[in-house]
């Protein structure tokens, strides 16, 4: 069984604005998109540079320098310069709260 950690309210993320977080020493992507939240690693395994000041076209983000593109779903890379997909994390939502919690999980990935 996973550890959750918290990682932050709902009510500080946008509907597909890209969200940094530090937690558990790792920097997280967050993204919401519609009724989903999304949980990336937010390095770029292409350039190694922050995510989270790239753009969410559809259910991508794309890095901000090169153009790389990866699926929030999936980590998957949808093509060059990247040739690594990304990490992803499980996220889980507090329950029956005005403004719940986000937690995110660093050893279990989304993709299990």
């Amino acid at each position: 069984m996973s550890t959750m950690l918290e990682a932050v309210r709902i009510s500080n993320l946008q509907d597909r604005k890209p969200f940094k977080v530090t937690v558990g020493g790792e920097d997280i992507l967050l993204a919401k998109i519609d009724d989903d939240i999304f949980a990336v690693s937010d390095i770029c395994t292409h350039s190694e540079v922050s995510l989270s000041e790239g753009d969410i076209e559809g259910c991508a983000i794309e890095c901000w320098l090169h153009g790389s593109s990866f699926d929030l779903r999936t980590g998957a890379r949808s093509g060059p310069p990247a040739t690594a997909d990304l990490q992803t994390y499980k996220v889980v939502i507090e329950e029956n709260e005005k403004d719940p919690m986000i937690y995110v999980s660093l050893s279990e990935s989304a993709r299990s």
